[in-house]
């Protein structure tokens, strides 16, 4: 019986570390690009709840998704265009956000300072 103490016990000490371990993501940090389907997901979705409007938050998602599958490559090019014109952006804020950080680092200081003065 005291064998299966300790298991419990060592299961509640290994929970309550993995809930520690995660780093608090910056709120000033770049958002990620999007996807084509994504700038396709936020064109459509009023047109597809219009069309059906008894359509749950998952079935508007299928709907979406089928509609996605059904365009040809040609009518897909703007989503597709938006979506490079978007990871461009999307690259230079993290290049622009990671020499903030390396040069806040170097520096010692936070770089908050530099940036108060910059807005």
């Amino acid at each position: 019986m005291p064998k299966e103490t300790t298991k419990s016990k060592r299961k509640v000490a290994e929970k309550s570390e993995k809930g520690s371990r995660k780093a608090k993501k910056d709120p000033k940090a770049p958002k990620r690009a999007l996807s084509a389907y994504m700038f396709f997901s936020q064109d459509w979705r009023e047109r597809i709840k219009a069309e059906n409007p008894d359509a749950g938050f998952g079935e508007v998602g299928k709907l979406l998704g089928a509609k996605w599958k059904e365009l040809e490559d040609e009518e897909k090019k703007p989503y597709v265009e938006q979506a490079a014109r978007d990871k461009e952006r999307a690259e230079e804020e993290k290049t622009a956000y990671d020499n903030k950080q390396k040069n806040g680092a170097a520096s010692g200081g936070s770089g908050e300072d530099a940036e108060e003065d910059d807005e």
